[in-house]
């Protein structure tokens, strides 16, 4: 009774002063007059940054510790504690937070409050809760100047390092938002952060997604959030999904925290900026993530980089349980996918492979249990025969499987967005790692040297580089199949007289690029009356030109090259005869392109290989290849030469493990799933 009170008080003494902001009184809010809570561990500034919060909104401050604790008790919460024990305390703590109530403030809990279940689950029915993510070092330091004496854990002796890790997994069980906080960054900064967290939090809207073939008017009627793109995939009107106002910007403070991060925490905060919390809540992302990337890959730090040499290093994404670098994706992709489901309906998902898609696709979906299995259906079409975008364009077909077996079409192909969206975070996991080992400083630029054919890979890079990873230059390597090539070297994409050559490299053996899509209409600043146009043709007419100054944009973003399949081959000679590193042929194809490319590479380059290394059986026919029929001719790339820059120390490994055998796709279609019996077409 004292507390709430005391709340009211607090109430007519602030707001007569502090008017509102009007995003709170003028928009319709989320949170209505639910409380903004504030978590976090002792020393992250919840008291001083909710007291700034506070005031920039025009709402009261609560303080727990001050405002309920020693109301209740009528004595100093260090006293309290000293008396009781840290075991009791908490006790006593719950209950008095079970007590209370209050609307509309900004609540600053106490550090020890999470680890109290009952406690907490009255307290978050009543607002959002916002974790106050901050470095343990920099709350060390502070606490060293504060010198507290009511944290439970230090009566008993423990170590403060020791009860903050420790204390870590309460935290991440109850927020609704993070706000990841840079090192050093002030009150004042976080507390902007959390302004704008709790803004995003209302604002969902901001965060949908449109169609690359949209304009206009017709742009400004979609709103398609993340839940629905995951399980469409592709957009009614035939484009690809993108995000409506572009990808989220992570500050350098942000950035530097990741560097010490593992791989699944990298991957976790990088996707809460990207997927809305309303659309995926921050404890199933995490509980995906973690499931996604853990024994399931043969390495602990899921995609290693390793030197190669000179410049040049390696991102090994062939760890996964496939040996492909899709696994990345569809490791994850798939508990998007069936968390975003309807209740109502089963889903077919279709998928076109050249050869290692199908695979990564199978492995995932596979993990799926219980009604999720059941509810979706996956085939595979292997080899890759005619269009998938063509079948969401079938009204017979679909209209056929939604009246007779109440389902519906999606794809795990790189046309939808919660595919793509995953691959994202190797680029940046990529990079921060390089800053780990001290090979860059961060800030300093790094070129990316991707073999690719779909442009999935590569369109990656780009939206990581739109996140604030200083990626100079996307450097596209393909091999005798050479649209993409052509594409950026002359602005033409021409499959009139084009047909698919055979490859030691089959992964990339595409000639039609979905992914290009996208790309076009990042670098036409959203013209999706240009890139309906454009694809239209290429659908039609089987070839289109971009004009000289979209191609000029183009080409500040991305070069390309290609190389024979001799090239490629000798590439992958030349680099085990060096070092002892046995690459596939795919990033062989990378490592010609990357040579002829500048040169020379700048310090910190970074070759993509995507798959694992060839079988001990394939070394004879690398010794003595007999190449297929077709030729790129000699490896050719655009752009202006790199300066040199000084080496980095390292060792060539050879990775650990042998390759898996590949799984055989009966025929065309491969079926993983479904509802009380066979799907048939």
């Amino acid at each position: 009774m004292a507390s709430a009170c005391r709340l009211s008080a607090v109430r007519r003494r602030l707001l007569p002063r502090l008017a509102p902001k009007s995003w709170l009184s003028t928009k319709a809010s989320v949170l209505g007059d639910r409380n903004i809570l504030l978590m976090g561990p002792p020393g992250a500034g919840k008291t001083t940054v909710g007291r700034i919060v506070a005031h920039k909104l025009g709402l009261p401050a609560v303080d727990v510790d001050d405002d309920v604790l020693e109301v209740a008790w009528k004595r100093p919460v260090a006293a309290v504690l000293a008396s009781l024990g840290g075991r009791r305390f908490l006790e006593a703590e719950g209950g008095a937070l079970c007590q209370f109530s209050a609307s509309g403030c900004v609540v600053s809990l106490t550090g020890s409050n999470p680890l109290h279940a009952e406690a907490m689950r009255h307290v978050r029915q009543s607002g959002l809760v916002v974790y106050l993510d901050v470095d343990v070092e920099d709350i060390l330091q502070r606490l060293g100047r504060m010198k507290v004496n009511r944290i439970v854990g230090q009566e008993a002796g423990v170590p403060m390092r020791d009860i903050l890790l420790y204390r870590k997994q309460f935290y991440e069980k109850w927020l609704d938002v993070r706000v990841l906080c840079g090192r050093g960054d002030t009150e004042e900064e976080v507390a902007e952060k959390v302004v704008r967290a709790v803004q995003r939090y209302q604002s969902r809207d901001e965060e949908t997604y449109v169609s690359t073939r949209r304009s206009g008017e017709e742009r400004s009627k979609d709103k398609a959030y993340f839940s629905d793109v995951a399980v469409e995939g592709l957009a009614a009107d035939g484009g690809l999904y993108v995000p409506r106002n572009g990808f989220p910007q992570v500050d350098a403070g942000e950035w530097k925290r990741l560097v010490s991060m593992s791989y699944p925490e990298r991957a976790l905060l990088l996707l809460e900026k990207c997927i809305h919390p309303l659309d995926v809540s921050a404890a199933d992302l995490r509980s995906m993530v973690f499931k996604a990337y853990g024994s399931n890959f043969s390495s602990e730090q899921v995609a290693p980089v390793k030197h190669l040499m000179e410049h040049q290093f390696v991102l090994e994404l062939f760890h996964g349980p496939t040996g492909s670098f899709k696994d990345l994706a569809l490791q994850l992709m798939p508990q998007l996918f069936a968390h975003c489901l309807p209740l109502m309906c089963n889903y077919l998902v279709v998928v076109a492979t050249s050869g290692d898609t199908g695979s990564a696709v199978l492995s995932g979906f596979s993990r799926l249990s219980g009604v999720d299995a059941q509810r979706t259906g996956v085939l595979v079409f292997f080899p890759e025969e005619g269009s998938i975008k063509r079948m969401f364009g079938e009204s017979g077909l679909v209209g056929h499987l939604a009246v007779e077996y109440g389902t519906v079409l999606s794809t795990a192909n790189s046309i939808n967005w919660a595919r793509l969206l995953p691959q994202v975070v190797y680029h940046s996991s990529c990079y921060l790692d390089l800053c780990r080992d001290g090979v860059i400083r961060f800030g300093e630029p790094v070129d990316v040297c991707i073999p690719t054919g779909n442009f999935g890979n590569a369109m990656s890079a780009v939206y990581a580089k739109q996140m604030g990873v200083p990626i100079r230059k996307v450097i596209c390597a393909s091999n005798h199949n050479r649209v993409i090539t052509d594409l950026i070297n002359t602005g033409e994409y021409d499959l009139r007289r084009r047909r698919l050559l055979l490859s030691h490299s089959p992964a990339i053996d595409i000639l039609k690029s979905s992914n290009v899509e996208r790309f076009i209409f990042h670098a036409s600043d959203g013209d999706g009356g240009l890139v309906e146009d454009l694809f239209t043709r290429l659908d039609t007419q089987k070839h289109f030109r971009v004009a000289a100054p979209l191609l000029g944009r183009m080409r500040q973003e991305v070069q390309a090259g290609c190389c024979s399949e001799e090239e490629c081959l000798s590439a992958v000679r030349r680099v085990h005869a060096r070092t002892g590193y046995l690459m596939d042929t795919h990033t062989g194809v990378a490592k010609a392109v990357a040579k002829a490319a500048g040169r020379f590479v700048p310090r910190g380059a970074v070759l993509h290989r995507p798959l694992r290394q060839v079988r001990p059986r394939r070394l004879q026919s690398l010794r003595n290849p007999e190449p297929p029929r077709g030729s790129c001719g000699t490896a050719e790339a655009t752009g202006k030469d790199r300066p040199q820059a000084g080496g980095a120390p390292g060792h060539a490994e050879s990775p650990a493990g042998g390759q898996r055998g590949a799984l055989r796709l009966p025929g065309r279609l491969q079926r993983v799933g479904g509802k009380g019996g066979e799907l048939h077409l």
